[in-house]
């Protein structure tokens, strides 16, 4: 099954209330799309990357030119358009669409994604995070679901078979993630701060892994 990873870079991104395209807001020393970016060239279940643009982010835009993916520039309307636009235009079949905003996302956690995809047997596949993980991590949550007596909040990754883009209704499972790796969607500037923090010390960590 050939996966294309198509990552969301062409909001507004408003919030955020910063001169900058919110996909290059910078986390440790990178910017958040080139963190993402990185952690789909570690998934071994991706097959292409995707940059989805708008007139939006036009920087952004320009800045993917040095990375070996496609950049597609789509209407800038809303992600949910933008994700339809660019599915049906380059004709995609099995899609994961990844917020550019995900700065702690890693290649494992995108390939149990996909893994657990290609195992639901439904055309979609959404991943969620529990509400209180958000919550406890200082991070509040646009939007929530309640499902089988649970708070959760999107994640920004979800799967979806792009043959059936133009379904108005799909079959889909949810699949809930507890892990501060996809926890962090970065929309205010206090969110920007919080994923600072938590890169540093999961970077930290490893670095104090490799040594011993």
């Amino acid at each position: 099954m050939g996966v294309t990873a198509l990552v969301m870079a062409g909001g507004k991104g408003t919030r955020m209330k910063l001169q900058e395209e919110k996909p290059l807001l910078r986390v440790c020393g990178k910017s958040m799309i080139e963190r993402v970016l990185d952690a789909l060239k570690n998934a071994e279940k991706v097959d292409e990357v995707v940059i989805a643009v708008s007139k939006h982010t036009p920087k952004t835009a320009k800045m993917m030119e040095k990375f070996s993916v496609k950049v597609l520039e789509t209407p800038g309307e809303d992600y949910v358009s933008d994700m339809q636009y660019a599915v049906k235009k380059l004709k995609l079949g099995t899609v994961v669409t990844i917020s550019a905003d995900l700065p702690l996302v890693t290649g494992k956690v995108i390939d149990e994604v996909v893994r657990r995809y290609e195992h639901c047997g439904k055309p979609a596949l959404t991943v969620a995070v529990p509400a209180e993980t958000r919550e406890r991590l200082g991070l509040k949550a646009d939007y929530i679901l309640e499902t089988g007596g649970r708070r959760l909040a999107p994640a920004g990754i979800n799967v979806i078979d792009g043959r059936r883009i133009d379904e108005k209704e799909l079959e889909e499972e949810t699949f809930v993630i507890d892990r501060e790796e996809i926890a962090v969607n970065v929309n205010t500037p206090e969110d920007l701060k919080i994923a600072e923090v938590l890169l540093n010390a999961l970077l930290n960590k490893c670095l104090f892994i490799r040594t011993q």
